[in-house]
């Protein structure tokens, strides 16, 4: 009987408020993300890291004092390894985590101790870009040297039935919390890229697009019931538009109530909890929105848990053909699907 490391990987979050630096220094100083030579990657990094931790600690103070995120993804890998049982192959999930514990190094360790036969990575991220799915693939392949590992790389799943089904229940429960008759508009918020990320080739924003239009299409939609935003740019390049605060104030002179869905997150974090919930709810409401309703990520939800496990058993069985990624990253049909 074969034995398969399932790895569902995150962003990840600091554990605590000691922890904000070190992790956004760590976001940081990814190559993918800040695209300068190293030497000065770091110590920008440094200084950036410096100066966003104040606000970035007081956001956390918010929820806790700490990221939900690890707690959120380790209820997911419980419910996919119920989700994997029974099989003829023998499954276990292991988590793994960017920019903060468990370290894809960590995760490594774990995985190597259970001696599998093959390692599939799946990432939490239903949409690819090279700052997220491509970022972990790359951390993983240099932490994973020296042990004989099979991987297998699930590229993204913008429209996998389990999500696009549960965010589309989302929404439909969220509009019936409404004032009845009220006009409103369906906003799916997305976190940005820097625009020049897209224009290089990054399949993000096409990706966001192919997840937005399954859920409105599962919700029959029409095009002005609907619209994209991003959230949570940092710096002053160009990022993705629409900007989120943009769409909101245009809601709010509209008179037109939002429904807000971050249809690029599966589990609760500070995006979520803060931004939304808080940040763009208090703009909302001083735009002129005449109500403001959030839906809440997919979680562990029984249907997007079931389809992610099909997903897993699916990758699996074909390798590095189909929904796999090559191991080398050259090849990505991700890459194929940026129009």
């Amino acid at each position: 009987m074969s034995r398969i490391a399932v790895v569902v990987f995150n962003l990840g979050g600091p554990d605590s408020l000691e922890a904000v630096r070190p992790f956004l220094e760590n976001l940081f100083s990814d190559p993918m993300i800040l695209r300068v030579p190293g030497v000065l990657r770091k110590a920008l990094a440094a200084l950036i890291s410096r100066r966003r931790a104040p606000v970035a600690r007081a956001n956390y103070e918010k929820i806790g004092g700490r990221s939900p995120i690890l707690s959120e993804t380790r209820k997911q890998a419980v419910a996919l390894q119920n989700a994997l049982s029974g099989e003829k192959e023998t499954y276990r999930v292991f988590v793994s985590m960017r920019y903060w514990h468990p370290f894809a190094e960590e995760t490594v360790a774990e995985v190597a101790r259970w001696k599998p036969d093959r390692v599939l990575l799946l990432p939490l991220y239903p949409q690819f870009s090279t700052t997220t799915t491509e970022s972990f693939f790359r951390v993983w392949k240099r932490a994973e040297q020296g042990n004989d590992f099979d991987t297998h790389f699930v590229c993204c799943w913008p429209d996998l039935d389990g999500f696009v089904r549960s965010v589309a229940s989302g929404v439909a429960s969220a509009v019936e919390r409404l004032p009845a008759g009220i006009r409103f508009r369906v906003l799916f918020s997305a976190h940005g890229l820097p625009q020049k990320f897209v224009d290089g080739g990054d399949p993000y924003e096409a990706q966001i697009r192919r997840s937005v239009d399954a859920v409105a299409g599962r919700l029959s939609l029409r095009g002005s019931d609907y619209a994209i935003c991003y959230q949570s740019r940092v710096g002053r390049m160009e990022w993705l538009r629409p900007y989120a605060e943009d769409e909101i104030r245009r809601a709010g002179a509209e008179g037109v109530a939002l429904v807000v869905v971050p249809i690029a997150f599966v589990s609760e974090h500070s995006e979520t909890l803060v931004e939304l919930d808080m940040d763009y709810a208090e703009l909302a409401a001083s735009s002129g929105v005449p109500s403001y309703e959030r839906v809440r990520t997919v979680g562990d939800d029984p249907g997007f848990i079931t389809d992610l496990a099909e997903l897993v058993r699916r990758t699996d069985s074909n390798g590095p053909a189909g929904e796999a990624c090559d191991p080398a990253l050259s090849e990505c049909p991700c890459r194929g699907k940026a129009g």
